[in-house]
């Protein structure tokens, strides 16, 4: 099933840009996206969760102006739609990144010597240091 990116483009932008309330961003004619609890989850996994945090400080002009760059990425073939493989695409390539970058921070915090390598002792000093 393909979604016009534009449509894409205007619901992501009123669940992403900074929260106001509802009937402030509601269009005419816009799907309406339901502000759940856990919306924030949907947005970390569009954007990537350092991502998130940044759109949660711009304008809404300013973050549907990055989100158009966003959507013009994710629509691979560039047909002018997002089709639901590239969607999946983009949120397992958005994923995949954060768990590179998290993994290459606390290996940091695990390896004490610096050896790039952690050691059964390195992990529970990291984990469990100041229990021992």
């Amino acid at each position: 099933r393909e979604l016009p990116a534009l449509l894409l483009l205007l619901v992501a932008a009123g669940a992403l840009g900074k929260p106001t309330a509802r009937q402030e961003r509601a269009r005419a004619g816009a799907a309406q996206h339901e502000d759940l609890p856990g919306f924030q989850y949907d947005h970390e996994a569009f954007l990537g969760k350092e991502e998130a945090r940044s759109f949660d400080q711009l304008s809404p002009e300013e973050s549907r102006e990055r989100l158009g760059k966003i959507v013009d990425r994710i629509d691979d073939d560039k047909d002018g739609y997002i089709t639901t493989e590239e969607l999946k695409t983009w949120i397992k390539r958005v994923q995949k990144r954060y768990i590179y970058e998290n993994v290459a921070k606390v290996w940091k915090d695990y390896d004490l010597n610096k050896d790039d390598k952690i050691a059964w002792e390195e992990y529970k000093q990291a984990t469990y240091g100041y229990y021992l």
